[in-house]
Protein backbone atom coordinates (compact mmCIF):
# COMPACT_ATOMS: atom_id res chain seq x y z
CA UNK A 1 0.00 0.00 0.00
CA UNK A 2 1.30 3.35 -1.12
CA UNK A 3 1.18 6.00 1.70
CA UNK A 4 0.47 9.58 -0.11
CA UNK A 5 0.24 12.92 2.09
CA UNK A 6 -0.27 15.58 -0.23
CA UNK A 7 -2.32 16.37 -3.32
CA UNK A 8 -0.16 16.72 -6.44
CA UNK A 9 1.68 13.51 -5.57
CA UNK A 10 -1.36 11.62 -5.41
CA UNK A 11 -3.02 13.21 -8.57
CA UNK A 12 0.44 11.94 -10.36
CA UNK A 13 0.12 8.54 -8.95
CA UNK A 14 -3.58 8.31 -10.32
CA UNK A 15 -2.94 10.44 -13.72
CA UNK A 16 -0.64 7.98 -14.96
CA UNK A 17 -3.14 5.03 -14.45
CA UNK A 18 -5.93 5.32 -16.16
CA UNK A 19 -8.00 3.01 -14.05
CA UNK A 20 -11.75 3.08 -12.82
CA UNK A 21 -10.69 4.24 -9.09
CA UNK A 22 -12.95 3.53 -5.86
CA UNK A 23 -12.59 6.16 -2.90
CA UNK A 24 -13.33 5.51 0.78
CA UNK A 25 -12.87 8.73 2.32
CA UNK A 26 -12.53 8.06 6.15
CA UNK A 27 -11.65 10.07 9.57
CA UNK A 28 -10.00 7.27 11.02
CA UNK A 29 -10.08 4.91 13.75
CA UNK A 30 -11.13 2.21 11.42
CA UNK A 31 -13.57 -0.86 12.13
CA UNK A 32 -15.15 -3.45 10.36
CA UNK A 33 -17.75 -1.49 8.38
CA UNK A 34 -15.24 0.71 6.79
CA UNK A 35 -13.20 -2.51 5.59
CA UNK A 36 -16.61 -3.73 3.99
CA UNK A 37 -16.58 -0.42 2.08
CA UNK A 38 -12.40 -0.99 0.59
CA UNK A 39 -13.13 -4.42 0.04
CA UNK A 40 -16.53 -3.56 -2.09
CA UNK A 41 -14.76 -0.97 -4.01
CA UNK A 42 -12.14 -3.66 -4.34
CA UNK A 43 -14.46 -5.92 -6.28
CA UNK A 44 -15.65 -2.99 -8.45
CA UNK A 45 -12.65 -0.88 -9.36
CA UNK A 46 -9.16 -1.82 -11.07
CA UNK A 47 -7.80 1.10 -8.24
CA UNK A 48 -9.26 1.20 -4.38
CA UNK A 49 -8.60 4.74 -2.39
CA UNK A 50 -8.80 5.49 1.14
CA UNK A 51 -8.17 8.99 2.86
CA UNK A 52 -8.08 9.71 6.77
CA UNK A 53 -8.72 13.01 7.89
CA UNK A 54 -10.32 14.23 10.78
CA UNK A 55 -11.81 17.09 9.37
CA UNK A 56 -12.42 19.73 12.14
CA UNK A 57 -14.45 22.22 9.87
CA UNK A 58 -17.68 19.44 10.47
CA UNK A 59 -17.41 19.50 14.17
CA UNK A 60 -20.24 21.97 15.67
CA UNK A 61 -18.56 21.05 18.82
CA UNK A 62 -14.94 21.56 19.59
CA UNK A 63 -14.94 18.84 22.88
CA UNK A 64 -15.91 16.35 20.04
CA UNK A 65 -13.29 17.07 17.88
CA UNK A 66 -10.45 17.10 20.44
CA UNK A 67 -11.81 13.48 22.00
CA UNK A 68 -12.20 12.17 18.43
CA UNK A 69 -10.04 8.49 18.28
CA UNK A 70 -7.07 8.88 16.57
CA UNK A 71 -5.89 5.41 15.90
CA UNK A 72 -3.32 5.40 12.78
CA UNK A 73 -1.19 2.98 13.22
CA UNK A 74 -3.51 0.70 13.50
CA UNK A 75 -5.55 1.56 10.50
CA UNK A 76 -2.87 1.12 8.43
CA UNK A 77 -2.27 -1.88 9.30
CA UNK A 78 -6.11 -3.10 8.82
CA UNK A 79 -6.12 -1.09 5.18
CA UNK A 80 -2.54 -2.70 4.36
CA UNK A 81 -4.31 -6.16 5.40
CA UNK A 82 -7.42 -5.28 3.58
CA UNK A 83 -5.42 -4.74 0.19
CA UNK A 84 -5.85 -0.58 -0.07
CA UNK A 85 -3.72 0.54 -2.94
CA UNK A 86 -3.06 3.69 -2.01
CA UNK A 87 -3.81 6.03 1.34
CA UNK A 88 -4.40 9.81 1.69
CA UNK A 89 -3.15 10.67 4.59
CA UNK A 90 -3.32 14.79 4.49
CA UNK A 91 -2.10 16.90 7.04
CA UNK A 92 -4.49 20.25 7.80
CA UNK A 93 -2.40 22.61 5.68
CA UNK A 94 -2.83 20.73 2.71
CA UNK A 95 -6.69 20.48 2.80
CA UNK A 96 -6.82 23.88 4.17
CA UNK A 97 -3.95 25.75 2.63
CA UNK A 98 -5.93 29.02 3.52
CA UNK A 99 -7.01 28.34 6.73
CA UNK A 100 -9.99 27.22 8.58
CA UNK A 101 -11.41 30.90 8.77
CA UNK A 102 -11.87 30.96 5.02
CA UNK A 103 -14.53 28.78 4.91
CA UNK A 104 -16.82 28.19 1.61
CA UNK A 105 -20.73 28.16 2.16
CA UNK A 106 -22.58 25.72 0.48
CA UNK A 107 -26.41 25.68 -0.35
CA UNK A 108 -27.29 22.45 1.18
CA UNK A 109 -31.32 23.65 1.62
CA UNK A 110 -33.59 21.80 3.45
CA UNK A 111 -30.89 18.53 4.36
CA UNK A 112 -29.21 21.45 6.80
CA UNK A 113 -32.48 22.54 8.72
CA UNK A 114 -33.79 18.68 10.17
CA UNK A 115 -32.05 15.99 12.26
CA UNK A 116 -28.35 16.10 12.66
CA UNK A 117 -28.87 19.25 10.19
CA UNK A 118 -30.35 21.20 13.32
CA UNK A 119 -28.88 19.67 16.27
CA UNK A 120 -25.30 20.19 14.70
CA UNK A 121 -25.38 23.68 12.99
CA UNK A 122 -22.85 24.04 10.47
CA UNK A 123 -21.74 20.46 10.19
CA UNK A 124 -22.85 19.28 6.86
CA UNK A 125 -21.44 22.91 5.55
CA UNK A 126 -18.08 21.28 6.60
CA UNK A 127 -19.03 17.43 5.50
CA UNK A 128 -19.65 19.14 1.47
CA UNK A 129 -16.42 21.53 1.62
CA UNK A 130 -14.19 18.30 2.55
CA UNK A 131 -15.87 16.18 0.73
CA UNK A 132 -15.48 18.73 -2.45
CA UNK A 133 -11.55 19.06 -2.01
CA UNK A 134 -11.40 15.33 -1.63
CA UNK A 135 -13.17 14.56 -4.79
CA UNK A 136 -11.19 17.11 -6.61
CA UNK A 137 -7.92 15.46 -5.56
CA UNK A 138 -8.75 11.35 -5.88
CA UNK A 139 -11.18 12.20 -9.05
CA UNK A 140 -13.03 8.93 -8.35
CA UNK A 141 -15.24 6.83 -10.86
CA UNK A 142 -16.93 5.93 -7.37
CA UNK A 143 -17.51 7.11 -4.23
CA UNK A 144 -18.38 4.68 -1.50
CA UNK A 145 -20.25 5.59 1.82
CA UNK A 146 -22.32 3.76 4.60
CA UNK A 147 -25.52 4.36 5.33
CA UNK A 148 -24.86 4.48 8.92
CA UNK A 149 -24.55 8.37 8.13
CA UNK A 150 -28.29 8.41 6.33
CA UNK A 151 -28.78 12.38 6.14
CA UNK A 152 -25.11 12.30 5.01
CA UNK A 153 -25.35 10.36 1.58
CA UNK A 154 -28.10 12.31 0.88
CA UNK A 155 -25.61 15.84 1.39
CA UNK A 156 -23.15 14.21 -0.75
CA UNK A 157 -25.15 12.89 -3.15
CA UNK A 158 -26.75 16.25 -3.38
CA UNK A 159 -23.20 18.55 -3.63
CA UNK A 160 -22.39 15.56 -6.57
CA UNK A 161 -25.48 16.73 -8.52
CA UNK A 162 -25.26 20.82 -7.33
CA UNK A 163 -21.54 20.83 -8.39
CA UNK A 164 -22.20 18.05 -11.35
CA UNK A 165 -19.05 15.88 -10.19
CA UNK A 166 -18.20 13.40 -12.21
CA UNK A 167 -18.58 9.95 -9.71
CA UNK A 168 -21.11 7.74 -8.73
CA UNK A 169 -22.37 7.24 -4.80
CA UNK A 170 -22.40 4.04 -3.73
CA UNK A 171 -24.07 3.68 -0.45
CA UNK A 172 -23.17 0.21 1.48
CA UNK A 173 -25.49 -1.31 4.10
CA UNK A 174 -24.61 -0.96 8.11
CA UNK A 175 -22.62 -3.46 9.71
CA UNK A 176 -23.61 -4.01 13.22
CA UNK A 177 -22.19 -5.21 16.12
CA UNK A 178 -23.83 -9.17 17.45
CA UNK A 179 -26.02 -7.09 19.73
CA UNK A 180 -27.26 -4.98 17.08
CA UNK A 181 -25.04 -1.68 18.01
CA UNK A 182 -24.16 0.37 14.90
CA UNK A 183 -20.59 -0.07 14.21
CA UNK A 184 -19.03 3.29 14.54
CA UNK A 185 -15.47 4.66 15.54
CA UNK A 186 -17.30 6.63 18.43
CA UNK A 187 -18.27 3.21 19.81
CA UNK A 188 -14.66 2.96 21.13
CA UNK A 189 -15.62 5.79 23.88
CA UNK A 190 -17.78 4.06 25.64
CA UNK A 191 -18.00 1.53 28.41
CA UNK A 192 -18.12 -2.40 28.19
CA UNK A 193 -21.53 -1.37 29.79
CA UNK A 194 -22.08 1.32 27.22
CA UNK A 195 -21.35 -0.54 24.43
CA UNK A 196 -24.18 -3.30 25.84
CA UNK A 197 -26.54 -0.52 26.54
CA UNK A 198 -26.28 0.94 23.33
CA UNK A 199 -28.03 -2.36 21.54
CA UNK A 200 -30.99 -0.20 23.08
CA UNK A 201 -31.27 2.22 19.86
CA UNK A 202 -31.24 -1.15 17.56
CA UNK A 203 -33.84 -2.95 20.05
CA UNK A 204 -35.86 0.23 19.30
CA UNK A 205 -35.62 0.65 16.03
CA UNK A 206 -36.75 -3.09 15.31
CA UNK A 207 -39.55 -2.68 17.46
CA UNK A 208 -40.50 -0.03 15.52
CA UNK A 209 -40.00 -1.97 12.45
CA UNK A 210 -42.06 -4.75 13.88
CA UNK A 211 -45.02 -2.88 15.11
CA UNK A 212 -45.72 -0.42 12.13
CA UNK A 213 -48.47 -1.91 10.35
CA UNK A 214 -50.59 -2.29 13.98
CA UNK A 215 -49.40 1.23 15.99
CA UNK A 216 -49.73 4.66 14.78
CA UNK A 217 -45.61 6.17 14.66
CA UNK A 218 -46.20 8.91 17.25
CA UNK A 219 -47.02 5.87 20.04
CA UNK A 220 -43.93 3.76 18.96
CA UNK A 221 -42.01 6.90 18.79
CA UNK A 222 -43.07 7.88 22.97
CA UNK A 223 -42.55 4.62 23.64
CA UNK A 224 -39.35 4.43 22.16
CA UNK A 225 -37.88 7.47 23.81
CA UNK A 226 -38.64 6.61 27.06
CA UNK A 227 -36.95 3.11 26.53
CA UNK A 228 -33.88 4.97 25.38
CA UNK A 229 -34.21 7.64 28.56
CA UNK A 230 -34.77 4.93 31.08
CA UNK A 231 -31.87 3.32 29.50
CA UNK A 232 -29.31 6.19 30.28
CA UNK A 233 -29.73 8.04 26.93
CA UNK A 234 -30.28 11.50 26.25
CA UNK A 235 -32.08 11.19 23.34
CA UNK A 236 -32.01 14.08 20.85
CA UNK A 237 -34.07 13.02 18.28
CA UNK A 238 -35.94 9.64 17.06
CA UNK A 239 -38.37 10.44 13.78
CA UNK A 240 -40.19 9.13 11.07
CA UNK A 241 -39.15 10.89 7.39
CA UNK A 242 -39.06 9.78 3.48
CA UNK A 243 -36.38 8.17 2.93
CA UNK A 244 -35.66 9.37 -0.81
CA UNK A 245 -35.80 13.41 0.97
CA UNK A 246 -35.72 13.20 4.55
CA UNK A 247 -38.95 15.07 4.36
CA UNK A 248 -40.41 14.50 8.27
CA UNK A 249 -43.72 12.46 8.28
CA UNK A 250 -46.03 11.58 11.20
CA UNK A 251 -47.45 8.63 9.62
CA UNK A 252 -46.09 5.30 7.67
CA UNK A 253 -48.93 5.74 5.13
CA UNK A 254 -47.43 8.94 3.94
CA UNK A 255 -44.38 7.39 1.91
CA UNK A 256 -43.64 4.32 0.15
CA UNK A 257 -40.00 4.67 0.94
CA UNK A 258 -39.83 5.29 5.08
CA UNK A 259 -36.81 5.59 7.17
CA UNK A 260 -36.75 6.05 10.86
CA UNK A 261 -33.62 8.08 12.38
CA UNK A 262 -32.12 8.26 15.76
CA UNK A 263 -29.53 10.56 17.71
CA UNK A 264 -29.30 9.87 21.13
CA UNK A 265 -25.94 10.90 23.82
CA UNK A 266 -24.81 8.16 25.88
CA UNK A 267 -21.83 8.70 28.53
CA UNK A 268 -21.36 11.69 26.78
CA UNK A 269 -20.88 9.86 23.27
CA UNK A 270 -23.38 10.96 20.03
CA UNK A 271 -24.40 7.99 18.40
CA UNK A 272 -26.99 7.68 15.40
CA UNK A 273 -28.73 5.10 13.66
CA UNK A 274 -31.38 4.94 11.23
CA UNK A 275 -33.53 1.89 9.65
CA UNK A 276 -35.68 1.59 6.89
CA UNK A 277 -39.21 0.44 7.18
Amino acid sequence: MLIVKHIKDLQKRLQSDNFTIGFVPTMGALHQGHISLIMQSKAENQLTVCSIFVNPTQFNDKKDFDKYPITIEKDIEKLSLAGTDILFLPELEEMYPEGLDEQKQYDIGYLDTVLDGKFRPGHFNGVSMIVHKLLNAVKPTNLYMGEKDFQQCLVVKHLIEQKKLPVHLITCPTLRESNGLAMSSRNTRLSDQGRVKASTIFDCLTYIKTHQTESEFAELQAYCLAKLTHAGFEPEYLLLADADNLHLIDSFEHANNKVVLVAAKLEGVRLIDNMRM
